[in-house]
């Protein structure tokens, strides 16, 4: 019984230290500062997550923060679906293989130097599932046309530029990776493009 006794009086002086300690917890001098410290992380925190409501302006400063033209500005909203369109020059008669291999450096290309330079337009596109359409051009000359139309309206915009080692000459323009951007956007420069 006398070990029983122990156990109930450790146990109640166990209680009495956890009331003291809660008690103490609760003093201002210890309260005031958890609650500033409680609100900054919980700002921090929040922070990180952007709110629908403040996609347009993140886009906005991303754009203006890249230099680019303000006209894209009204074209991209909140909730509207990003893609990627790959444009294939036809010019250069490339087999098949050849363009799948084309078409893959412009994407990670394209995807490289948004991990530099635009995180937050990756990060919209990969919520999208990543689209991405290959369409045709018939020479260099068109490719810059669609390229420098890409670009006058802020769209990002890559170009494979070809080893050599196949079946085109070094240097040859193979590929021109327009977007990610809003559909509407990428749409404006190459939707009259033919499907490859």
């Amino acid at each position: 019984m006398r070990i029983f006794d122990n156990t109930s009086h450790s146990s109640k002086k166990q209680q009495k230290e956890e009331k003291e300690w809660i008690g103490a917890s609760f003093k201002a001098e210890n309260f005031i500062p958890g609650i500033v410290i409680g609100f900054i992380l919980g700002l921090l925190l929040d922070l990180t997550k952007p709110s629908k409501s403040s996609n347009t302006l993140k886009k906005t400063s991303n754009l203006l923060t890249r230099n680019q033209p303000e006209k894209i500005l009204a074209t991209l909203k909140a909730d509207e679906e990003l893609k990627m369109v790959l444009v294939v020059r036809q010019d250069l008669k490339m087999a098949q293989g050849k363009v799948a291999s084309q078409c893959a450096h412009a994407a990670t290309g394209m995807y490289a130097e948004l991990m530099q330079s635009d995180r937050y337009l990756l990060r919209q596109w990969e919520q999208c599932g990543q689209p991405k359409i290959v369409v045709t051009c018939k020479n260099q000359q068109e490719m810059n046309k669609l390229k420098e139309a890409a670009e006058n309206i802020g769209l990002p915009t890559f170009v494979v530029a070809d080893a050599g080692r196949t079946q085109v000459a070094s240097g040859s323009r193979t590929v021109l990776a327009v977007g990610p951007g809003s559909k509407s956007a990428v749409d404006s420069v190459t939707g009259k493009q033919r499907l490859l």
